[in-house]
């Protein structure tokens, strides 16, 4: 087999980024945050003037330290040190813990949905029992993580590749379905600049966080650079063709949402903004089976899908940024002895207990919260402000790369111009800062609370655990 043959060419590379980076939930919480079809403008700014650099320099780091795995804590070691790479790694597994309360809440939903095909016998169940099942659930699959079992990583894959495949047939059988069914009782839209620019307010602003969060993670398929053919052209039209069809299907989804659902109805009232921005995945499938005739088959296929998937994925954040943290070994003088203990199946015992504490504390603090919906509503706002803290990481590196671009040669290179790349790093930076502090606020002073408190304690204990490593070395020394 020759070289040429083993390259992976500009669109498969897209293809491959696609998958990884956009989502069906991703096209509801747009729709549910941002008034409708309101959320198109929102979407185009967001992909033209931060997704699309941020891909680029994604490209660029992963041109430069194509040796180095491809991680961001690599990327910072080999530009600022291992003492600032710890604190990279940490930060990335520090996002989890609040990401890891809401898989396991997911995943009782989507279970809920698959067995009763109706919102209300979650949403109705009081808020207490809902957060102690969802304990329980966590500390299962806690267990599950502890015994070194990762069978539902081929799962995840599948579910993951499922859910692509049916948010794309859902845009395609949306739109075909006043043909088929004029009958349908569609909403009626109206395309005028009224109805498509946002007003931008402070909900506005503060909603922004979750369309950055939407956006962010291409850098997982940095590794892949130096394997495309002609990566110094083919990158950069992988990445602006997967832009291209993440802002189509973005618009194509909200439409085809528009269809459906009515904003007004949205925004009503408190308690329906919250049943939609939990729900509205799984109404949207039901209705879609409605308009065709077949009943909820495809909202059980898609509930079941996201029962794997959730759960699967719970399992996976639970070990896999502890050990992106922890199996570094430049880390380990950071982090005390005691976090770096392993069982017979490879497995961080004391960093899962860790986890087991901290995003149980989340799970426990919710069952404070009104109604089920309203936790699931706000764990999608508490994850929009914790996990695009990581990607603040991507930004930092990418801006030390271009200090010293004599050390670290890249094959691609975003631009030429210093001035304009360090424009561009500090601007993204700038954009996932101001997004997230804004993200933090909420008009329910418990919600807003939450959302600062968490990065603060998670931040902290960051900078506590190297003191706490330090101290222990004076001690047995």
């Amino acid at each position: 087999m020759n070289k040429s043959s083993k390259q992976i060419l500009w669109y498969n590379l897209a293809f491959m980024a696609f998958s990884t980076v956009w989502g069906f939930g991703n096209v509801l919480n747009g729709f549910v945050y941002f008034n409708g079809i309101q959320v198109i403008f929102s979407w185009i700014l967001m992909f033209g003037l931060y997704f699309v650099p941020y891909a680029l320099m994604v490209g660029e780091l992963g041109s430069a330290f194509k040796n180095s795995g491809g991680g961001v804590s690599s990327w910072i070691h080999q530009t600022m040190g291992k003492k600032i790479a710890y604190y990279a790694g940490w930060t990335y597994w520090a996002c989890h813990v609040t990401y890891i309360a809401s898989k396991s809440s997911g995943g009782l939903k989507a279970l809920s949905w698959a067995i009763f095909r109706n919102a209300e016998t979650y949403d109705s169940l009081p808020t207490l029992m809902i957060q102690v099942a969802t304990l329980i659930v966590f500390l299962f699959f806690a267990w599950v993580a502890s015994r070194g079992m990762n069978p539902l990583k081929k799962l995840t894959t599948l579910a993951g590749t499922s859910m692509f495949v049916m948010s794309i047939l859902y845009i395609v059988m949306m739109f075909a379905a006043p043909v088929i069914n004029p009958d349908g009782g569609y909403v009626s839209m109206q395309f005028t600049k009224e109805t498509l620019i946002p007003n931008f307010n402070m909900g506005y602003f503060t909603s922004l966080s979750i369309l950055v969060f939407a956006v962010g993670g291409c850098e997982k398929i940095s590794p892949y650079v130096n394997k495309v053919k002609d990566p110094a052209k083919g990158f950069p039209k992988g990445m602006i063709a997967l832009a291209v069809m993440v802002v189509v299907c973005a618009m194509l989804g909200t439409v085809a949402m528009g269809m459906m659902f009515n904003p007004a109805e949205i925004n009503a009232s408190t308690e329906s903004f919250n049943a939609y921005a939990s729900n509205g995945a799984y109404w949207a499938f039901q209705k879609l089976g409605a308009y065709y005739g077949i009943g909820d088959t495809l909202l059980v296929v898609y509930a079941l899908c996201n029962v794997i998937g959730q759960f699967s994925t719970l399992v996976i954040s639970i070990d896999a940024p502890l050990r992106m943290l922890l199996d570094n070994e430049n880390s380990h003088e950071f982090v005390p002895s005691a976090l770096l203990k392993k069982n017979k199946h490879g497995a961080y015992v004391n960093g899962i207990k860790m986890v087991v504490v901290l995003s149980g504390a989340i799970i426990l603090i919710q069952s404070l919260v009104p109604g089920a919906a309203a936790v699931l509503q706000q764990l999608t706002k508490l994850n929009s402000v914790c996990m695009p803290l990581r990607y603040l990481w991507v930004f930092v590196a990418y801006i030390a790369l271009r200090k010293n671009l004599e050390k670290h040669p890249a094959e691609y290179r975003f631009v030429k111009n210093q001035t304009v790349a360090k424009f561009f790093g500090w601007w993204c930076f700038g954009v996932t800062a101001f997004c997230c502090i804004l993200g933090m606020y909420s008009d329910d002073p418990f919600t807003m609370v939450l959302n600062i408190i968490t990065p603060i304690v998670l931040t902290l204990l960051g900078l506590i655990m190297p003191y706490l490593a330090k101290r222990e070395r004076a001690k047995n020394a």
